[in-house]
């Protein structure tokens, strides 16, 4: 499969991406679930450089599960997986009220398999091989037709504002400049306000490890984001919650 990512550039700390034509492409959020190692690296990867964050499953069951339990903006799901087959998993996201728009990746590309796939649940079909450039092109227009609600393009805590499509944030007014990572950081806080968010969810959905959460980078950024969004307020919002993880809570 050859890539065709040199037909966009990314800036990495906007989040958006700039393609040839001009357009602006939005920040989105998806799940890749493959279970070929090799080719969901490459796609990641590939996402990444095109300025879409993109989380991996590498079977039918963990896919559910993260599919179910984070807020994507596409999901690409291969149709043979280990586990849970991928039309399984389309189906059941949709009993469970999972509305996020499908690409459904397969070898199997006749017209009855196609016709098949969308029946259960999935929104677009591609049959491999396939380019790139295609394959992002269709998850852009999938991310389009999503049309996130504008509430949901703001999060607010107290006074404290993220603003997903200007990646701006905002307390009392004030402007707050983040570095990329204490935005995701900050961002999937703000989506979670009021939970109790581990140690482990952070790793896994802001900094795609998966590894021993007693690593000391949590806390780093933590402290650095505090210290950005509380300096000159009076009211806390970020809080530590001994022995569990962190929440985001206005309680004034």
């Amino acid at each position: 499969m050859k890539s065709d990512t040199q037909h966009s550039t990314a800036s990495a700390d906007s989040g958006w991406t700039q393609a040839v034509d001009g357009d602006i492409v939005p920040h989105m959020k998806i799940l890749v679930i493959e279970d070929d190692l090799e080719a969901a690296a490459y796609m990641t990867k590939a996402f990444r450089e095109a300025g879409i964050v993109a989380d991996h499953a590498s079977d039918g069951e963990s896919g559910l599960f993260m599919g179910s339990e984070n807020s994507y903006d596409v999901l690409v799901i291969d149709r043979m997986l280990p586990r849970r087959d991928g039309l399984s998993v389309i189906s059941e996201l949709r009993k469970r009220g999972v509305n996020t728009p499908v690409l459904i990746l397969s070898a199997l590309g006749q017209v009855d398999d196609r016709v098949t796939g969308l029946r259960a649940g999935g929104d677009d079909y591609l049959p491999k091989p396939y380019a790139f450039t295609e394959l992002l092109a269709r998850v852009e227009v999938l991310g389009r037709r999503k049309g996130s609600p504008e509430q949901d393009m703001v999060y607010k805590v107290g006074n404290l504002e993220l603003d997903r499509l200007s990646h701006e944030v905002r307390r009392g007014g004030k402007d707050i400049p983040l570095q990329p990572r204490e935005y995701r950081l900050l961002e999937y806080l703000m989506k979670n306000a009021g939970q109790v968010v581990t140690r482990t969810m952070l790793l896994e959905n802001v900094w795609d490890y998966h590894f021993d959460p007693q690593t000391n980078v949590i806390d780093v950024h933590v402290s650095r984001l505090r210290g950005k969004i509380e300096r000159d307020f009076d009211r806390p919002l970020l809080k530590t919650v001994r022995g569990a993880g962190y929440m985001i809570k206005d309680e004034g």
